[in-house]
């Protein structure tokens, strides 16, 4: 017997199309949020490449003029090709030791969560903070390995161009990994435990079921995390800023602190407008080639295949 329809409530398919309707509209205050803070100014960053302006002039069109500056300046080219360095270079570094924290992490041990809070703390920390520290522990008079007396840590970190590069990796490492592998253990965590038990019934060990399962399940948390880690490394300047401010010589000099020193050290904002569009372009082309590695579905639920 079916208990009958209450007098005045509108049917399911009715109540459907209605929450269907108010739906859409939950988006609209992160929509004029991202137009306010995010097209807008880029529109105007665009703008401004093809002006001639100090930052305190009257702007006047330049047309082509800072863009023919900016590629035909063989800096860009050196700054471009640290950026991508350093990318490269703490992806590599970032993402083994992410998986590998993430996993260790994802057990359900209570001293692991102890474990995962303080491994967290570096994130907390402001950039600049962190660079004025390491600056003075690498100092070789007044640093670490001088007041420890450790001959090994006593050398000239960021007067050296390979030293200073490897400091800037291993800091921003330092920070980043554990942002990354907070990712990474919800991500284990998502793996269903039967595919381990069968595994341990056919004899596999913690080795092979950690690359034969929780690697191949974690594909889309490992091109979601690389997202994150490349096109948030475009952005390095602060740390790099303060810790090398781009020394010794162009070494660490990365196109965002190159935007930097051209628009607000030498009063260029034109160039410096038009290096900041090449970072969109580059974060975007980026983003949309880990999107393509990712395969049909980046969204996909590591649950598939289970």
């Amino acid at each position: 017997m079916t208990t009958p329809a209450r007098r005045g409530t509108p049917p399911p398919a009715a109540r459907k199309a209605r929450g269907g309707g108010v739906l859409p509209w939950l988006a609209v205050p992160a929509l004029v949020l991202f137009f306010a803070f995010g097209v807008i100014p880029l529109i105007g960053v665009l703008f401004l490449s093809f002006t001639s302006w100090d930052g305190l002039g009257e702007i006047q069109l330049s047309g082509l003029t800072s863009w023919r500056a900016v590629l035909g300046d063989p800096g860009l080219l050196h700054a471009l090709w640290v950026t991508l360095l350093v990318m490269v270079v703490s992806w590599a570094v970032q993402t083994p030791a992410s998986i590998l924290l993430g996993t260790f992490l994802a057990g359900r041990q209570r001293y692991r969560t102890v474990l995962a809070v303080l491994y967290f703390i570096p994130l907390l920390l402001s950039q600049a903070a962190i660079a004025i520290a390491y600056k003075a522990l690498l100092d070789p008079n007044f640093g670490l390995g001088a007041g420890l007396h450790i001959d090994l840590l006593v050398q000239d970190w960021l007067g050296k161009p390979v030293l200073a590069f490897s400091v800037v990796i291993f800091v921003v490492s330092w920070q980043f990994i554990p942002f990354h592998s907070l990712i990474y253990q919800g991500g284990v965590r998502q793996i269903p435990q039967s595919l381990y038990e069968a595994a341990e019934i056919d004899g596999a060990g913690r080795v092979r079921k950690f690359f034969s399962i929780t690697l191949p399940q974690l594909k889309y948390t490992i091109i979601t995390s690389s997202t994150l880690m490349v096109v948030g490394s475009l952005t390095f300047f602060d740390l790099i800023f303060v810790l090398t401010a781009g020394g010794p010589g162009d070494a660490t000099r990365v196109l965002a602190l190159d935007m930097y020193k051209r628009g607000f050290q030498a009063s260029q904002m034109g160039p410096a407008s038009a290096i900041a569009v090449i970072l969109v372009l580059v974060g975007l082309a980026l983003a949309l080639l880990l999107r393509r590695l990712g395969g049909r579905d980046a969204n996909a639920s590591q649950m598939e295949g289970a």
